[in-house]
């Protein structure tokens, strides 16, 4: 090593993260981590980097300052094309030679580094490091390049001069001169590492970030991960695994808090080539390959331990990328950085901001989405970087895939449709950067859209990003956070049943979910009736089976598959308000809903009112559903069991007797879900007469109550809510229903128990929203876009019944509430 002032090469164990200046960001990076983080468990392949001395000395050393200067003046000057002056520059850096001290450096730590791995000519990686990588208002990543599989000294040299050569690439020089950067003020050090197998059998590799990339909900990790090298993870040539897991529990053993797992196509590989001509390659992936996840159970979490250890050293989110040996099995991290989007978003923690979609066409594609917002615009199909030039600024920009080289014209677009890629590809990353609504990994966006169509494209509905046929109605919000006042005795929760949306409502100061339905997931995740995944092997529907067959793949036992993506998209819930409580009603389908699963009509009896039928709790305990409702509890007992989320409230539907109630905590008992153990409560949606009437006699086996307002004013008013000829009849203002609600209310504070209300009411009609809290309701819970107004609302009554009791010296304010109601109506 050169023990010098201003050494050439230097290991990059000895260096740290503040030696940007030196090494650039990325291989600063990685020395800090083997240096600071190696006792922490963290591994990192040993390697060396040469300096931005050593790249100075090198242009010292073949005259290239002044004839660099020369050609990018000529450009500047438009005395000649981008294309010809790149060129021109990186022909002069590859007929450079070595100063010979340089040269020596470079082979002298190259062959140390092989004597440790114990081998000669040890393969190695040889990856770009800019000096200005990386800086709050600027980003370099991604734009020079990265040489695997390099073996021998000669090649390692040539690797490195290129290495010099792409800081002068095309959309280098371009992205310099735009952000007003001296073009030779930049100098480049070069990483070497010892090779990550990812590329032999079992090998794989991905990119992992310490917060969710769109919501910048800061308690998760998110994992990408495909067979082969990284590249493909990170260009967005290919549909990656994805998982997620929730931080705050990672850390306590035995728990196993992973909280989706999404399985990608995963259809291509990269693998080594012949490193004289073509050093990577893609090759298909088996069928194997596709259908089976790329990380184990312990993998994921183990690589998500990581990432909570480096982020905690680094003190702020992190995106690392992440490789495994096929030959050893043994997982590395190659790379970390500070994530820079929502870092640099001010006003994130003190704004709101919502879209809303409204009267819009058919789905015309789908995939990942990218960002929260929803645009509509004009399609303008790109099948080629060859053709950018005929993209129309301020379109909707339609293409298979992206790299650097599309930067110019997504800067342009309104939105971006990609056909490849997932969550953390070239396409996702650059698009959030700029702010730019994005649907990734659509798979036939290039095949269904065309130039010239019309489209709107929102990203507004969770993590699945849609294209509507059509310009759509667009709505926004903004809502200042900070001017929310707190509620004194009244919570405001929110009704939540689409996991896949869950992260975007992490910052609403809320008290917990009042309503998580179990029978959205089933539907729109599920999507099979859990009885056809019980008696799986003897359905004679050949299509349902076949369907099943498909969604299943991994799964040889059936019903698991129930069990496992259920447990996941409450946990999902769950994590966005933890510890808050999270109510999960259990299943409430009526017989026609079940019967619309897929399997379903084999279990699902014929009923002629299946609103009053054979509904939410008399399923449980009986023959034709006990099997699907024991599938309900293993998944609500590895929710708080196995993740740890034991803000997990149960809560039953449709209890229509005290009996019931004991036949049904006892069918949950049986299924090892026991009231109280553990802090295990369980509610009761109160939405039938005989709920209120009896509500002190079912306080003996609840904890706490929701007032399901539309069945309770439907069964106490005798109305159907479908019906159009009664529709002026159905009032959950009415007085009967207001008496009802009000006496649960009273029973429910008598006895000690919590009371709630899950309903849309509070949300539409103020004065109904001041009833209860004059009547003494403990929560109020609505749909998100209403969470404001209502928290309003309930501040407001709030004081307005505190003034009014001071006044007065009354203790009972509701009467107050019920001459208000009167001369309302």
């Amino acid at each position: 090593m050169d023990s010098s002032d201003n050494p050439l090469v230097i290991e990059l164990g000895q260096l740290r993260r503040g030696d940007v200046s030196l090494v650039g960001g990325k291989n600063s990076s990685l020395g800090e981590m083997i240096s600071q983080l190696g006792t922490a468990g963290i591994p990192v392949p040993r390697g060396f980097a040469t300096t931005s001395h050593a790249y100075w000395q090198y242009l010292e050393a073949n005259h290239l300052r002044e004839a660099i200067a020369a050609l990018v003046a000529d450009w500047q000057c438009r005395r000649s094309t981008l294309a010809e002056t790149g060129q021109a520059v990186r022909s002069l850096f590859l007929h450079g030679r070595w100063p010979a001290d340089q040269e020596q450096a470079i082979r002298t730590a190259y062959r140390e580094l092989s004597r440790r791995a114990g081998t000669k000519n040890l393969h190695v990686a040889v990856r770009s490091s800019a000096s200005a990588e990386d800086l709050p208002d600027a980003s370099f990543a991604g734009q020079q390049e990265t040489y695997l599989n390099v073996s021998g000294e000669e090649a390692l040299l040539d690797a490195c001069r290129r290495c010099f050569a792409s800081l002068f690439t095309d959309r280098a020089m371009n992205y310099r001169q735009a952000r007003g950067f001296d073009p030779l003020g930049i100098a480049l050090s070069v990483g070497v590492q010892q090779m990550v197998r990812s590329d032999a059998v079992g090998g794989a590799a991905g990119v992992m970030f310490t917060l969710d990339t769109e919501s910048g909900f800061d308690q998760m990790v998110l994992i990408n991960a495909a067979w082969g090298l990284g590249e493909n993870v990170v260009q967005g040539t290919v549909d990656p695994d994805e998982y997620h897991l929730f931080k705050p529990l990672l850390a306590r053993d035995p728990l196993r808090p992973i909280i989706k797992k999404a399985r990608g196509s995963k259809e291509i590989k990269m693998v080594y080539g012949d490193p004289a001509t073509t050093p990577t390659r893609n090759v298909p992936t088996s069928r194997a390959e596709r259908d089976a996840w790329v990380l184990s159970d312990e993998e994921i979490l183990t690589l998500g331990r990581w990432g909570c250890i480096v982020e905690r050293h680094y003190g702020c989110p992190m995106d690392l990328e992440w490789a495994r040996d096929g030959e050893s099995g043994q997982l590395w991290v190659v790379q970390a950085r500070p994530e820079t989007v929502h870092s640099q978003r001010q006003d994130a923690a003190s704004s709101f901001k919502t879209f809303q979609v409204k009267r819009r066409g058919r789905v015309l594609a789908k995939g990942v989405s990218v960002g929260d917002a929803a645009v509509s615009g004009r399609v303008c199909l790109i099948e080629t970087a060859h053709d950018i030039d005929r993209f129309v600024p301020g379109s909707v920009l339609v293409t298979k895939a992206t790299d650097p080289d599309w930067v110019p014209i997504m800067k342009q677009a309104t939105a971006l449709i990609t056909d490849h890629g997932g969550r953390t590809s070239h396409a996702a990353i650059v698009s959030r950067e700029l702010g730019l609504p994005a649907v990734v990994g659509a798979g036939n966006a290039t095949y269904v859209l065309h130039t010239g169509r019309d489209v709107t494209v929102s990203c507004a509905e969770g993590d699945v990003g849609f294209i509507y046929d059509g310009l759509a109605d667009i709505s926004t919000q903004v809502v200042d956070l900070a001017s929310l006042p707190p509620s004194r005795a009244t919570g405001v929760m929110v009704n939540l049943a689409n996991p896949a949306a869950a992260y975007r409502w992490w910052r609403l100061p809320v008290d917990g979910i009042g309503l998580a339905r179990m029978e959205f997931v089933v539907a729109n995740s599920i999507q099979i009736h859990p009885m056809a995944l019980v008696h799986f092997e003897h359905l004679k529907d050949a299509d349902a089976k076949q369907q099943i067959a498909r969604l299943t793949v991994g799964y040889d036992h059936k019903p698991d598959y129930f069990v496992d993506k259920l447990a996941q998209a409450f946990a999902a819930l769950c994590a966005v308000f933890y510890p808050k409580p999270a109510i999960i009603r259990m299943s409430d389908f009526k017989t026609n809903e079940y019967a619309r699963l897929i399997g379903g009509e084999a279990f699902e009896p014929h009923e002629e009112n299946p609103m009053i039928g054979f509904r939410g709790a008399s399923r449980y305990y009986s023959p034709r559903y006990r099997e699907g409702f024991a599938l309900e509890c293993r998944a609500i007992k590895r929710l708080r069991e196995t993740m740890g989320f034991t803000n997990a409230i149960v809560m039953i539907p449709f209890c229509r007797t005290v009996h019931e109630a004991e036949r049904v905590l006892e069918v949950m008992r049986d299924n090892g879900l026991v009231r109280g153990d553990a802090g295990l409560q369980v509610y009761m949606m109160c939405e039938i007469p005989s709920n209120v009437i009896l509500a002190s006699a079912f306080t003996r086996y609840f904890d706490g109550f929701s007032i399901g307002s539309n069945d309770l004013t439907q069964l106490t008013l005798g109305i159907d809510r479908d019906s159009d000829e009664l529709a002026d009849l159905f009032a959950e203002q009415d007085e009967a229903v207001l008496w009802m609600i009000r006496q649960a209310i009273a029973v429910a504070r008598q006895k000690g128990c919590k009371i709630g209300i899950c309903g849309q009411g509070p949300s539409d009609h103020p004065e109904f929203a001041q009833f209860l809290v004059e009547a003494g309701i403990s929560s109020i819970s609505v749909t998100p876009d209403s969470f404001f107004a209502v928290k309003k609302r309930v501040v407001a009554c709030e004081e307005a019944l505190s003034r009014q009791t001071a006044l007065s010296g009354e203790t009972d304010a509701a009467h107050y509430h019920l001459v208000d109601i009167h001369e309302a109506a």
